[in-house]
């Protein structure tokens, strides 16, 4: 058994999972392992923002929607689980979402600034951080744009582990 199939074990044990709407019907919580993921595109970053998640501090993200369309991958919804690692790969986290809304980079609020917990949490420094990152590490030819799409994810974590 892989270290990340052996934490979804663990996590599967000890995680409140009936409180995870989207899943009904015949409990395919035991089959289904959820994708695991880490934020940022760098060790250091993924190790920065996590550390964030298991203090309390992040319990949102951001996403450019162009990034999801440029990679065929489904966006997130309600209840979605994902299993975050460390830089190095190591399961930590087992989240699941709890709201996620598209809108306007430049239509960002305050409120989705301060819950990912970044640096003063004001939303001036989100948009600084984020047009940075976004210009720099685009999975899409679009660039960035004051006006792209911005998918707002808000995260609970369900079981965590040192």
């Amino acid at each position: 058994m892989d270290e990340i199939e052996a934490f979804w074990q663990r996590a599967q044990q000890h995680a409140d999972l009936a409180s995870v709407s989207s899943y009904t019907g015949a409990n395919p919580l035991a089959l289904l392992r959820p994708p695991a993921w880490a934020f940022g595109v760098t060790p250091e970053l993924a190790d920065e923002l996590l550390a964030l998640v298991l203090a309390g501090t992040k319990t949102a993200t951001a996403s450019a929607l162009w990034d999801y369309e440029a990679e065929g991958e489904d966006l997130p919804s309600e209840g979605t689980l994902g299993i975050v690692v460390d830089g190095s790969g190591h399961p930590r986290a087992l989240v699941v979402t709890t709201r996620v809304r598209t809108v306007l980079f430049d239509e960002v609020d305050a409120e989705h600034a301060y819950a990912e917990g970044e640096g003063d949490r004001s939303l001036a420094n989100w948009r600084r951080v984020h047009e940075d990152f976004f210009t720099e590490h685009a999975a899409h030819d679009r660039g960035f744009a004051p006006d792209m799409p911005v998918v707002l994810e808000e995260l609970r974590v369900l079981h965590a582990e040192p």
